[in-house]
C-alpha cells in the first residue's frame, strides 16, 4: 500500500516542497491529489533527509496545500512501446493525442534510458538518403550520427525538418526505417501544419509524433525529448529498426530547463542557464548510436534557432560540443529565395567521409564533394571583390567563379521544400555544374574519375 502524505509545506511555480517522507528516491514519480479528485503529476527532483523537491508536471495553479495529498509511486516516469506506436501522434508526456486509444505495450521503458557502454558503440558508417543535396552531396548524414540543424528565427527550419522526415530512407530496401518526431515548445499552426504534411504525404505511417505545445505546461518539455528517444531506442534495439530522431526546438527545451532552474533557486551559469546544460544536453544526444550485435540504430537531427542569431550562444555552443557537426542555416540565402537555405560552408558532417564512396554512395562522391566546397569557396570570394571593385577588377577566370557560386546557389543548394533528389541525382547535379569550369580547375578530383564522369556527362548534355 502506498502511504499519502498531507505534510505539503510550500508551492512555489511547478515545485513543491514535501516534508516527513521516507525511502522516497530520486526521479520517481509522485501523485498529488486535491479536492474534487484533481489528479496531478510530479516527480521528485531532490530528496534531502525527509524532505522531498517534486516537480509537476501540469503546474500548481489552483492548489490547495491544506487539503492536497501526496503519494510516490515508487517507480520512474515510464512509457509503454510497442509497434502500434507507428502512425500515432502523443503529447509531451506520451499519452494519445490523436483521439486513439492508449497504446498496449509490449514493454515498459524508464524514459531516462540507460547509457551505451562506450565499448559496445559501433562506429556509425551508413549512408542515410534524406533527398536534400546540401546535406547528401556535401555534409552527408551518417547512421548513428548526431548532426544538429542551427536555424534562426524566422527561417524555414520546420519545413525542412517535415521534408526531411518525409524523405529519409536508407538505401537497402530490406532495412526497416522508422522515423520518431518531436515537436518541443511549438505553436498550435506548426503542430498543424506537421501533422498534415505526414498524413497527407502518408509519412505519418512510418512515423511516432510527440507534439508539446507551446500553451502545454513548460515542465512537460523537459520530458518530450526523452519520451521520443524512449520510443527510439524500443524500435531499434528491440526491434532491429533504423530509426531517425527529429527535435525541434531544443532552445524551447533549454529555456524550459532554465525555468526549473530558476524556480529551484540555483546558481545560474552562463546567460542564466543552469551550470549542468551541458551534461544535460548530453543526456539527451549521446542516446544516438549503434550498438554491437544489434541490428538497429539511431540517428538524431536536433534542430534549434540561435537566440539573436548568435553561434557563441551557450544552446548551440554546447550543442556543437557534443554533436558530430551542424547544418547551419543562413538569412542572407533565405532572402536570396533559395530554399532550403542552408549555407553549405561553416556547416559540418564530421562522419560524412564515413558514409560516402563505393558500395555506399558511389565513388566520385568524396572527390567532387570536396571540388564543389573549393570552387563555391572561391567563388565566393570573387562575388565579395566584385561588390567591393567591381567586375572589371576580376579576372576571366574569377568571372567564371562567380559565375559558378550562383549556379550552385540556385540549382544545387535551392531544391524547395517538396523535391526528392536521391543521392545519383545530386552527384550527376554536381558534375554538371562543375562543366562550368575548365578540366584544369578540377585539381581535387582524380584523372580517371574527370575521365568518367565529366567527358561522359558532357557529350549526353549534348
Amino acid at each position: 500500500m502506498l502511504k499519502e502524505y498531507k505534510t505539503i509545506k510550500e508551492v512555489v511555480g511547478p515545485l513543491m516542497l514535501v516534508e516527513g517522507v521516507s525511502g522516497v528516491k530520486y526521479d520517481e514519480l509522485v501523485e498529488i491529489t486535491g479536492e474534487n479528485d484533481d489528479l496531478r503529476r510530479g516527480k521528485v527532483l531532490e530528496v534531502n533527509g525527509d524532505k522531498a523537491l517534486v516537480q509537476l508536471f501540469e503546474g500548481s495553479h489552483g492548489m490547495r496545500i491544506a487539503t492536497a495529498k501526496a503519494r510516490f509511486l515508487g517507480k520512474p516516469m515510464e512509457l509503454g512501446c510497442s509497434l502500434d506506436m507507428l502512425g500515432r501522434v502523443f503529447d509531451g508526456m506520451g499519452r494519445p493525442k490523436d483521439g486513439g486509444e492508449s497504446v498496449i505495450a509490449d514493454k515498459r521503458y524508464n524514459v531516462n534510458g540507460q547509457a551505451i557502454n562506450p565499448v559496445a558503440r559501433d562506429y556509425p558508417d551508413e549512408f542515410i538518403q534524406t533527398g536534400v543535396s546540401a546535406i547528401d552531396g556535401l555534409n552527408t548524414l551518417v547512421r548513428g550520427q548526431k548532426l544538429p540543424v542551427f536555424s534562426m528565427s524566422g527561417l524555414p527550419h520546420a519545413n525542412l525538418a517535415a521534408q526531411i522526415a518525409r524523405q529519409a530512407k536508407v538505401l537497402d530496401d530490406s532495412e526497416e526505417f522508422a522515423v520518431v518526431f518531436a515537436a518541443i515548445g511549438i505553436t498550435f499552426e506548426e503542430a498543424d501544419y506537421f501533422i498534415t504534411d505526414f498524413k497527407k504525404t502518408g509519412a505519418i505511417d512510418r512515423t511516432v509524433m510527440f507534439v508539446n505545445l507551446a500553451n502545454d505546461p513548460a515542465i512537460e518539455r523537459i520530458a518530450t525529448p526523452r519520451m521520443a528517444l524512449t520510443a527510439a531506442e524500443y524500435l531499434a534495439f528491440e526491434r532491429g529498426m533504423h530509426v531517425l530522431v527529429i527535435m525541434t526546438d531544443i532552445t524551447n527545451y533549454a529555456e524550459a530547463l532554465r525555468e526549473v532552474s530558476a524556480a529551484r533557486k540555483e546558481v545560474p551559469g552562463r546567460r542564466g542557464y543552469p551550470g549542468y546544460l551541458y551534461t544535460d544536453l548530453a543526456s539527451i544526444y549521446e542516446r544516438a548510436g549503434r550498438i554491437r550485435g544489434k541490428k538497429g540504430s539511431i540517428t538524431e537531427i536536433p534542430i534549434l534557432t540561435m537566440p539573436e542569431d548568435d553561434k557563441t550562444h551557450p544552446i548551440p555552443d554546447l550543442t556543437g560540443y557534443i554533436t558530430e557537426g551542424q547544418i547551419i542555416l543562413s538569412r542572407e540565402l533565405y532572402k536570396k529565395g533559395i530554399n532550403p537555405p542552408i549555407d553549405v560552408l561553416p556547416s559540418l558532417s564530421r562522419l560524412k567521409d564515413k558514409g560516402i564512396g563505393a558500395g555506399k554512395t558511389r565513388k566520385d562522391h568524396a572527390d567532387t564533394m570536396n571540388q564543389l566546397f573549393a570552387a563555391y569557396a572561391r567563388g565566393k570570394e570573387a562575388k565579395e571583390l566584385e561588390a567591393i571593385l567591381g567586375e572589371a577588377a576580376l579576372s576571366p577566370m574569377d568571372l567564371k567563379y562567380a559565375d559558378f557560386a550562383e549556379a550552385f546557389e540556385k540549382r544545387y543548394v535551392s531544391q524547395g521544400f517538396d523535391a526528392n533528389r536521391p543521392v545519383d541525382e545530386t552527384l550527376n547535379l554536381g558534375w554538371e555544374l562543375l562543366r562550368l569550369l575548365p578540366k584544369s580547375e578540377l585539381k581535387r578530383i582524380r584523372d580517371e574519375y574527370i575521365g568518367e564522369f565529366y567527358g561522359e556527362s558532357s557529350e549526353e548534355s549534348k
